[in-house]
């Protein structure tokens, strides 16, 4: 399957061929080691537990291995988008590198919420501090999930703590934006950066869940997932197990209506009216989605993401991407009204107008 995700129309997807139930004997296997029930997030069933199962990145998680194979972790900084395997890697690492004396020599903490100097100087130093039984040459592992949310003073404190226990305990910290941890810290660390996964690994991976817990599901509905997801195998997973849970039938109205995004066949319509100069009919195509509640960053969000897989000249793209970008900005600037979608719309028309001649 292509970047390109080509969404074919809400109607048809019923009428497409469903793929039989099929049980894998070894869905277990990608379990987790703790008890996994019925009523189990897919997102924790399915987690990768080893190094060689995490999907992506695959450069950045074979240095991981070769620290592994070592078994001399430094303290490392792993920084990429939301659910691209940042966390699970580390996980991954710890579980391969302590083997039974995870439990007991791993703290995991999400920064996000223990953001402040106090949970450093009081859960973070504690846990340095203890005594715990390793085998020669491994450390105890603290993870800080969302790292960059952590305050200057708290990660001031964190470089003085990881000065002091550096004999005996490495620091791995996940982050989105890298920019964010001081300079002090990042010194100390290697850095390691994720990107986001494209759509041939999230197909993959759903594939192999949907067939395990024997899903009844649509290759529009697999691709609708993917185009809401983008890139997030975190997004991914959470929406085929809530569309299935919702539904128990995965096709592209399903996935839409779950994850309650503008439907881009209505996108990919009101993109066409644009190229045809139909002002007035365009308009109408993005009024029928204000009226749905959806607010304009949505809408521009989905034209965005449309524009760039739509059939058209790449002069006329740029123009489009261009105009959608200058639109974005000003709602983000707080500008959030229906009107700038409007005006998106009759620029989009004038451009088109403009390049026919």
């Amino acid at each position: 399957m292509s970047d390109d995700v080509d969404m074919t129309d809400v109607s048809s997807s019923t009428t497409k061929e469903n793929h039989p139930p099929i049980h894998s004997k070894d869905s277990d296997a990608t379990s987790k080691t703790t008890t996994v029930t019925k009523h189990t997030p897919w997102l924790e069933k399915y987690r990768p537990t080893k190094l060689d199962d995490i999907v992506g990145n695959e450069e950045a998680v074979s240095r991981l291995a070769h620290f592994a194979r070592q078994g001399n972790l430094p303290n490392i900084i792993i920084s990429g988008p939301p659910g691209c395997g940042k966390t699970t890697s580390v996980l991954c690492l710890a579980r391969q590198m302590l083997g039974e004396s995870f439990r007991e020599a791993v703290l995991e903490m999400n920064a996000s919420n223990d953001r402040g100097i106090d949970v450093v100087r009081t859960k973070i130093k504690m846990f340095a501090q203890s005594k715990v039984s390793l085998p020669k040459g491994r450390h105890k592992i603290i993870i800080l999930d969302e790292a960059d949310s952590m305050t200057e003073g708290a990660q001031q404190a964190l470089r003085r703590t990881m000065e002091l226990y550096s004999k005996t305990t490495r620091f791995a910290l996940a982050c989105n934006a890298s920019d964010k941890i001081i300079e002090p810290i990042q010194s100390r660390c290697a850095m390691l950066r994720y990107s986001k996964l494209n759509d041939e690994q999230l197909l993959k991976r759903l594939i192999e869940i949907a067939k395990a817990e024997q899903v009844s599901y649509t290759s529009e509905g697999l691709e609708a997932i993917i185009f809401t997801a983008q890139g997030d195998m975190r997004q991914a997973i959470n929406n085929l197990q809530s569309t299935v849970f919702g539904f128990g039938h995965v096709n592209s109205e399903n996935v839409f209506k779950v994850c309650d995004e503008p439907h881009p066949i209505l996108i990919r319509d009101m993109i066409g009216k644009c190229l045809k100069c139909e002002l007035d009919e365009a308009y109408k195509a993005m009024n029928h989605l204000w009226r749905l509640g959806y607010t304009a960053e949505d809408i521009l969000s989905v034209i965005m993401r449309v524009t760039k897989t739509y059939q058209m000249s790449e002069f006329m793209q740029l123009e489009f991407i261009r105009e959608i970008g200058l639109t974005y900005m000003r709602v983000s600037q707080g500008v959030q009204s229906q009107l700038q979608l409007s005006s998106l719309l009759a620029r989009l028309c004038e451009k088109a107008k403009t390049n026919a001649h």
